[in-house]
């Protein structure tokens, strides 16, 4: 697991690479800010992670696939993973920030993530595109 890496991913660097084209701009991987999002919009109190489905236990294909090899202790391991997910967001509302997950399974549709990332960030822009509700 030396390997794994926990920034600069490929997902995350499209998903930076996407936002800094749309004319976004940001911070990375803040220590400040309750579970150090990938990404962050300091001024907008907004911040996003950028998860992979099999380590953050997506409900997609990628995610729900098991390993076979030490299946209990990867079982545990995604269950803490998201517990641990659910604490963070729960505890950036509670101070006021806004997040948004963008999962790794969403990057096959760029103009669709971009839709949903424009209407994470700007929530009053009339170019949102047709059917994206205002955040929470």
């Amino acid at each position: 697991m030396a390997r794994v890496l926990s920034r600069d991913t490929k997902p995350e660097l499209l998903v930076r690479h996407l936002l800094w084209g749309m004319g976004y701009r940001y911070r990375l991987h803040r220590a400040d800010i309750r579970g150090k999002p990938d990404i962050a919009f300091i001024g907008r109190r907004k911040a996003v992670f950028v998860h992979g489905c099999f380590w953050h236990g997506h409900d997609c294909k990628r995610g729900a696939r098991a390993p076979k090899a030490n299946a209990e202790y990867w079982r545990g391991k995604i269950a803490r993973n998201r517990a641990r997910d659910v604490r963070t967001l729960a505890a950036l509302d509670a101070v006021g920030w806004a997040a948004l997950v963008v999962w790794e399974c969403e990057l096959v549709s760029l103009p669709e993530l971009e839709i949903r990332l424009r209407g994470f960030l700007d929530p009053e822009s009339p170019d949102r595109g047709p059917g994206q509700a205002s955040p929470g």
